[in-house]
């Protein structure tokens, strides 16, 4: 068994100790089931601290049941969601926002640049949609935050979204799977990056960033959450013992756990980086705004490093070169320094036969 850091995501690490230590204590004794225990129905006022307002919370047992949740309540009865070309919530999570609506969804990407959507554009493709009877109608923008492309939309960027998604009458979800990361990045409060952007539903994710499992829908349109208690049953995610879940985002974001876990992480992967950025024949795709570096790795250096153990997610087509290198709230700067080390190593050894990209 490999010694070497798996760099492959932020989902490979275990819980922070401070999740692991709530999820013993709620195991001592019994608790009403369904949701009817304590740290469940504190949720609600936990969760309005931190947003600064009133919100409807949900536990759910991932960010895929999450964004499928949001996804269906924002197009019901029937409707096109507009997302970015990268969204999660289109290409990698098996048709789940069809599935979860019952087939009455579909999403509709967005182009722009850094994995993020072009307000303009959505503006004109949402335009040419209502201009069309026969379209699939449009009812909702969902919002990557961070992006698959290591970005995070700015609160201007996300304001200008909202602006066009409330001009046309379409409800605004973000997928918040990362979405400590890019507060962390932004220093904004997690109310400015939200609703007071104009956001009207989250995915709010912590599996990638401590939990065990365990995510949530926000509403703060209150008013969207009237069928979710009944979506959420439907799904299979309104667990028997919903305290072990209730506990995760307790601890989760008690104390700024979560924003200290995804600083962490931001500036883990921006070491990466600067250390990559002096190896010869190493570039990137793009600015690492979050917690992970996409970059053009020398076919070389790469299966060295492979062969040393280390493991990435591979991007794009083979020959591209093209690896995701994900630090997580775990990971530390000797992690890092290492696989750096590494990596100037082998580049020292073949550096005149190394190709330039």
């Amino acid at each position: 068994m490999s010694t070497k850091k798996n760099f492959f995501s932020d989902n490979v690490t275990g819980a922070a100790p401070e999740i692991l230590a709530a999820l013993v204590a709620a195991n001592a004794g019994d608790a009403v089931p369904y949701g009817g225990d304590p740290s469940t129905e504190r949720l609600q006022a936990r969760f309005g601290a931190l947003f600064e307002t009133e919100v409807e919370v949900f536990p759910v047992g991932t960010g895929t049941a999450a964004n499928g949740l949001c996804t269906a309540t924002v197009s019901a009865p029937y409707g096109a969601v507009y997302v970015s070309d990268s969204a999660h919530v289109h290409d990698n999570e098996c048709g789940g926002a069809e599935f979860w609506s019952g087939g009455n969804a579909r999403t509709i990407p967005v182009p722009g640049a850094d994995g993020k959507m072009s307000a303009a554009k959505l503006a004109g493709m949402v335009d040419e949609a209502l201009a069309r009877p026969a379209d699939v109608p449009p009812r909702a923008v969902s919002i990557t935050q961070g992006t698959e492309a290591s970005t995070v939309y700015t609160l201007s960027e996300v304001r200008a979204i909202a602006e066009v998604a409330r001009a046309r009458r379409l409800w605004v979800h973000m997928d918040g799977a990362r979405l400590a990361n890019a507060v962390a990045r932004l220093a904004s409060t997690p109310a400015e990056a939200t609703w007071k952007s104009g956001v009207d539903i989250l995915s709010f994710g912590a599996t990638k960033n401590g939990s065990l499992a365990a995510d949530a829908v926000v509403f703060f349109n209150r008013e969207l959450a009237a069928s979710m208690r009944y979506r959420r049953r439907r799904a299979g995610h309104h667990f028997s013992k919903m305290r072990f879940l209730s506990v995760q985002l307790e601890a989760y974001i008690a104390n700024d756990l979560w924003l200290r876990n995804a600083r962490h992480a931001n500036l883990m992967a921006q070491r990466l980086r600067d250390g990559l950025a002096a190896i010869p024949g190493v570039s990137f795709r793009g600015p690492t705004e979050i917690n992970f570096v996409l970059a053009a790795v020398p076919q070389p250096i790469c299966d060295e490093l492979v062969a040393e153990g280390y493991t990435f997610l591979r991007r794009g087509a083979p020959n591209a070169g093209v690896v995701r290198i994900v630090c997580s709230f775990d990971t530390t700067e000797k992690d890092v320094d290492e696989l750096v080390a590494t990596a100037k190593h082998y580049a020292g050894v073949n550096a005149q036969a190394l190709p330039v990209r």
